[in-house]
């Protein structure tokens, strides 16, 4: 997880111009990883809502993995994740 110190220290204005917050910043980091570009607004909503443990979870398991489509297993690992904290809750 990166400070807000190291984020703003290598905002560049003209390239990432649509990234003010660090919550935006780790959306996009996880959209580039997980190589889902095309879905970027949705993990930024993620890491704005998700509580970061959960999602780093989820992160490590879809990155260690072999699969094609790494956005989809990460997708799946965080509706399990999230579905193993609602239980505990109960």
């Amino acid at each position: 997880m990166q400070s807000i110190k190291h984020v703003l220290k290598h905002f560049d204005p003209i390239k990432d111009k649509y990234i003010s917050r660090e919550f935006q910043s780790y959306g996009m980091h996880l959209a580039e990883e997980l190589d889902d570009y095309k879905h970027r607004g949705l993990y930024i909503k993620l890491a704005k809502i998700t509580h970061r443990s959960i999602l780093e979870k989820a992160f490590s398991f879809a990155i260690d993995s072999n699969a094609k489509n790494k956005g989809a297993l990460f997708m799946w690992k965080l509706k399990q994740l999230k579905g193993e904290k609602k239980e505990y809750k109960k």
